[in-house]
């Protein structure tokens, strides 16, 4: 499913743009889902609650408030990977938006052949960053985290939980099988804890220190934790 949200002051221009994306979706008969943002304000403020709930963002340049350059720029301090477009009624802008990375712009009103190119270039991305982000799903929904933003993993029988930076994630899983989708930036400590190793800030005590949060590793998994932690340090 492809999540996308639309971001413009403007209801009837957001109107316009979702029914040129959801045509261009259900004709290649592509699930998706449609979050509506009438402000940079609220779009952040809405993220800041539903971290890694939306793949592609659409914003609009010339808003009141915040901007359009000003909320990705914003966004990007918060998600590196998180898809940005701009929709704009000038093209004086679009050099602008390499800095933030976006993945292309629009011109308003919106020619299908556009959209449809740019959501072409949104699935390809998407199915290429596997190696940048963790996939989970709950009772919730679908969520897309960056890696880099994972502290680590709990395991409670078959619930494991994944801690971010902004906030945590529960869903069923078997830790084994988590690890084996994170990679190896990642670092069993014990039987119930995956750590990633960028995140662990020192090792005392029999225990992986991340910020605030002590963590135990267990004798099970010491030598080889402890290798992996090091060469994590050192790199």
């Amino acid at each position: 499913m492809l999540r996308i949200g639309i971001c413009d002051d403007s209801a009837e221009a957001r109107q316009a743009l979702w029914a040129a994306v959801a045509r261009e979706l259900e004709k290649n008969a592509v699930e998706y889902a449609a979050f509506e943002f009438s402000s940079g304000e609220g779009l952040l403020g809405w993220l800041d609650k539903h971290a890694g709930e939306i793949d592609l963002v659409f914003l609009d340049i010339e808003m009141g408030g915040m901007n359009g350059m000003e909320t990705a720029r914003a966004l990007r301090e918060r998600d590196d990977s998180l898809l940005l477009a701009f929709v704009t009624g000038y093209t004086d802008y679009v050099f602008d938006g390499y800095a933030v990375g976006a993945l292309g712009y629009l011109v308003k009103p919106p020619r299908t052949e556009q959209v449809g190119e740019l959501l072409g270039r949104a699935l390809g991305a998407l199915f290429q960053e596997g190696d940048k982000v963790f996939l989970c799903r709950n009772a919730d929904g679908l969520y897309r985290i960056p890696k880099k933003s994972i502290r680590y993993f709990y395991s409670d029988r078959r619930q494991v939980t994944c801690v971010a930076e902004n906030r945590s994630y529960t869903f069923y899983a078997r830790l084994d099988d988590v690890a084996e989708a994170v990679g190896a930036s990642f670092v069993r400590i014990h039987q119930r804890y995956l750590v990633r190793a960028g995140a662990v800030d020192r090792v005392e005590g029999g225990a992986a220190v991340l910020g605030d949060e002590t963590l135990p590793i267990s004798r099970k998994y010491q030598p080889e934790a402890l290798a992996a932690l090091a060469r994590a340090m050192l790199e």
